[in-house]
């Protein structure tokens, strides 16, 4: 186990920013799995998914995350499908602590109608039952995570204090 800090939820959960928040607080580095695929490949990600189809990136995104979770401890923030993947799943549970952040369908709602990201998941024309249907999928597997937290209408900074605690407890046992 490497300790790292694992990030998991819904496109929208605010995974990047308590991410970025909790590696100031815990003197950690702090990656974002998305923005790392950006950079290497040079594309965003809906352009990943238009040019080279949903099965390229998510190889190319179990690559990647498995190179972070192997390496040393740090936080990261993992893309919205990443822990449905079974390999990168098995790793994250095995060699680090890992966070379910827990946001209600309409906080996602209303952060998706403002993001300037295109999520090639979404259908925009409903969006609702769009990420209603993603997250009816997705929480059975979010929930395997070691610590889940609810975070709606909580600052980011009390959800990186929560964490913290919680982490640094795990990381004794």
């Amino acid at each position: 186990m490497n300790n790292s800090l694992v990030l998991t939820g819904m496109m929208g959960s605010g995974k990047s920013s308590i991410g970025k928040e909790l590696s100031n607080v815990l003197g950690l580095k702090f990656y974002d799995t998305d923005l790392e695929i950006e950079k290497i490949l040079n594309m965003r990600i809906a352009d990943i998914f238009k040019n080279k189809g949903e099965d390229y990136f998510r190889k190319f995104e179990e690559k990647i995350c498995i190179e972070l979770i192997n390496g040393d401890e740090k936080v990261i923030a993992l893309g919205g499908g990443a822990f449905l993947n079974q390999k990168i799943r098995e790793i994250v549970l095995k060699k680090s602590i890992s966070v379910w952040i827990d946001v209600d369908i309409s906080t996602i709602v209303k952060r998706m109608k403002i993001s300037k990201n295109i999520r090639p998941m979404l259908d925009y024309k409903d969006l609702k039952s769009s990420i209603t249907n993603i997250l009816a999928k997705r929480s059975p597997i979010y929930h395997l995570a070691n610590i889940k937290i609810k975070a709606t209408g909580i600052s980011k900074k009390k959800i990186a204090s929560e964490i913290k605690k919680k982490y640094e407890l795990s990381k004794k046992n």
